[in-house]
């Protein structure tokens, strides 16, 4: 796959979990990738440091994309693919 400027990138969905402390961004990605169709992209807004590690995790174990993060102010973006 080649390189996605996530700086340029419209997700179809947004799932703020800012609020939230492990384990409630990966929670609400789940719920939140089912609202998306297969080939858009799901937005995860967190400012838990775990999530990091999390959500790469969980995409490539159900077989969706895992895009990267951005780091915004105090939090990150991260980018995951529906694929199924």
């Amino acid at each position: 796959m080649a390189d996605v400027d996530l700086s340029t990138i419209e997700a179809a969905s947004v799932v703020d979990a800012r609020g939230s402390a492990c384990p409630g961004p990966l929670l609400e990605a789940k719920k939140g990738i089912g609202k998306v169709k297969v080939g858009e992209i799901l937005e995860v807004l967190s400012g838990d440091p775990g999530t990091r590690d999390d959500i790469p995790a969980w995409a490539g174990k159900v077989g969706h994309d895992y895009l990267g993060l951005l780091e915004a102010d105090g939090y990150d973006r991260l980018f995951v693919r529906r694929k199924k």
